[in-house]
Parts: structure tokens; C-alpha cells; sequence
């Protein structure tokens, strides 16, 4: 039985389906208040048979942060697959997420141990990854520094991370993937897909930063390959960084835009524009009650380069990744098809 946590998400559920469509027996961790119906909806993208296969899904109620409830959950699991983490650029959810993510992944790991699961994957983030001041492509053995730049969230993943290479050290066989930013259909309204949304209902501003991109359908593949028996040995106990390709938020936006038949945003967001634009928000927000629309986590980085080497998985196993054009031109066009399905005739 595999046991995983984070289902209801982007690569949650692309792993579900995957998993499931390969026959194997998954038990999956929710909050009472999961919505579900996002899982449903992605399965649906890629077959005609979405509810047979949700309907195999074993849903267990529980809570990361409560170790003794996982400790019983992870009863009869042989493979662990942890994709759940807050994902937030918002200072006020600092806290909360370190604590979420790190100790959630601590007490995961624990019950692990306890259990005596034989394989455990753990989904970081590129941002869990060290930067190169050179402008070398950075990989798995490029070094983390703290400082007071970092966000929340790569403090948070960096800190997991740490969780599990102690884990390792108590004995633990792990393999440990990290994603870079990655594409796929969902909830368009959150993450990579709202992007998507945003070209299409007119963005005017595009960054020159550039990073690394991968497909959803890619990471959940690369998962699964990485856990299956005749890999394993190979894998375990390291890193990996997913990443299909480098690109400049320019030319992403602009493919974007080409794919859903829109007009390419048209005008620079140097980052004094990127300083004023999240100070406004930020005082709009204090008048308003609202959390601010853009903050100054969310867009530090966006016109800095920053390379990602993603070919460790292609020699150690045999994996390749989708092309990039390929991705964005599949999911405009599920973009399209959700568009024409809520919009009157």
C-alpha cells in the first residue's frame, strides 16, 4: 500500500492518477475540509474513466502536524510519497508555513521510521537549492546559504529537506525530487495555471528573469520511476533536480500568450516598477482589509537568472522530459477547454 499526502494538489493528484492507473493501491491523507473535486477534475483530463479511478482512492481524514494519527495512518504502508507543503509568498504566513512544512515533514519521517516504510519520496523545491553567482547552472550539489533575502517558503523546504536527510541518517531510504517551477491543468486560480489565467484575461507586464520549468506529468513519472524496485538502489538516499529547460518569463508569457491565441504582454516590469507595484498593494492592502495582490517575496526574483541541471535523473535512469512547447501548447488548450465549458452559449 502507498501512503500520500498532498493528493489534492497539482502534483498530488497527477501522481494519483498515475499511481492508480498503474493499478496500485493508494491510501490518501486529507483535512476534513478537502476539496476533492479538483482530483476528480484532473483525471478527467486525461481519461473517461475519472470516477472509476477516484473511486479507488482510500481517503483517510488526518492532520500532518498530529504525529500520533500518522503513526496509525502509515500502518501497512510499504512506499510514502510526501507532496503536501503550504506554498506562500505572503510574510504574514511565515510562520505558519515553516511550521507546517518542516515540522509536518518531521513528524511524516518519524512515523515512517516508526512503521518501518521501505521507501519514502519526499517533494522539495529548486528553492531548497543553492544559487551560483556566476551564472552557472546550478545542481543538486550547488550549496544553500542562509540570509535574509530567502523566503519563507525556501526556508521552509530547505528545512524539510533537512527532515529527511535526518531520517537518512536513522535509517530511513529516501530519494528526495527537486521540481522547478512546474506546469500543468488544475486550479486555475492558483500557482503556475494562473498564468494562464492571467494572459488570458489581458496581462500587460512581463519580467526578463530567468528559471527552470517542468511538466507535472513529468514529475509525477519521475517519482514513480525513481521508487520502483529496480531503480531504488540506484536513487536512494540523493536529490534530484526536475527540470526540463531554462527559460526567461519573456518568452514563457509570450508562448503562453501565442498558445491561447492572446496578445503577448507588451510592457517591461523593470523592478522599480516590481518595488512601487508591491508597496501599492501593500498600502492598498492596510486600507482595504485584503491580503495584497503582489508582495515582495513573490516577485524578488523575477528578473534575476537563475539556470537549473536537471540531466542527474536522465543518466542515472531511464527518464526523459516533455518538451517545454509541447507542455504549454496542452495546457492552453485545457485552459480553453474548462473556458468554453463555463462560458454561455
Amino acid at each position: 500500500m502507498i501512503f500520500v499526502t498532498g493528493g489534492t494538489g497539482l502534483v498530488g493528484s497527477h501522481l494519483l492518477y498515475d499511481l492508480l492507473s498503474a493499478g496500485k493501491s493508494v491510501r490518501v491523507l486529507k483535512r476534513p475540509s478537502s476539496n476533492l473535486k479538483g482530483v476528480k477534475k484532473v483525471f478527467a483530463y486525461y481519461t473517461d474513466k475519472a470516477d472509476e479511478l477516484f473511486d479507488q482512492i482510500e481517503w483517510v481524514e488526518g492532520d500532518i502536524l498530529d504525529y500520533h494519527s500518522l503513526e496509525e495512518l502509515l500502518v501497512g504502508a510499504t512506499e510514502v510519497f510526501h507532496c503536501a507543503a503550504i506554498v506562500s509568498f505572503h510574510p504574514n504566513d511565515r510562520d505558519s508555513m515553516l511550521n507546517n512544512n518542516v515540522k509536518g515533514t518531521a513528524n511524516l519521517i518519524n512515523a515512517a521510521l516508526h512503521n518501518q516504510v521501505k521507501k519514502f519520496c519526499h517533494v522539495s523545491s529548486i528553492a531548497a537549492l543553492g544559487k551560483t553567482q556566476d551564472g552557472t547552472e546550478i545542481n543538486e550539489e550547488t550549496y544553500w546559504i542562509p540570509s535574509k533575502q530567502k523566503s519563507g517558503y525556501s526556508l521552509s523546504k530547505f528545512f524539510s529537506e533537512m527532515e529527511v536527510w535526518r531520517g537518512i541518517e536513522e535509517g530511513l531510504e529516501a530519494v528526495i525530487v527537486n521540481p522547478s517551477i512546474i506546469l500543468g491543468p488544475g486550479n486555475w486560480d492558483i500557482g503556475s495555471p494562473k498564468l494562464f489565467q492571467a494572459i488570458w484575461k489581458g496581462l500587460k507586464y512581463y519580467t526578463k528573469g530567468e528559471t527552470g520549468f517542468v511538466d507535472v506529468r513529468d514529475v509525477a513519472t519521475a517519482m514513480i520511476h525513481l521508487m520502483t524496485n529496480r531503480n531504488f538502489e540506484q536513487t536512494k538516499n540523493q536529490r534530484f533536480i526536475l527540470n526540463a529547460g531554462n527559460m526567461s518569463y519573456q518568452d514563457f508569457f509570450f508562448k503562453i500568450a501565442d498558445s491561447l491565441q492572446k496578445p503577448r504582454p507588451r510592457t517591461f516590469a523593470s523592478d522599480l516598477i516590481l518595488q512601487l507595484a508591491w508597496r501599492a498593494a501593500r498600502l492598498a492592502s492596510f486600507f482595504s482589509g485584503k491580503r495584497p495582490q503582489i508582495t515582495r517575496e513573490a516577485v524578488s526574483g523575477s528578473n534575476r537568472i537563475h539556470r537549473y541541471n536537471g540531466s542527474k535523473i536522465q543518466q542515472t535512469i531511464d527518464f526523459q522530459y516533455r518538451d517545454l512547447n509541447q507542455t504549454i501548447a496542452d495546457i492552453a488548450l485545457l485552459f480553453q477547454e474548462d473556458i468554453r465549458k463555463i462560458t454561455p452559449h
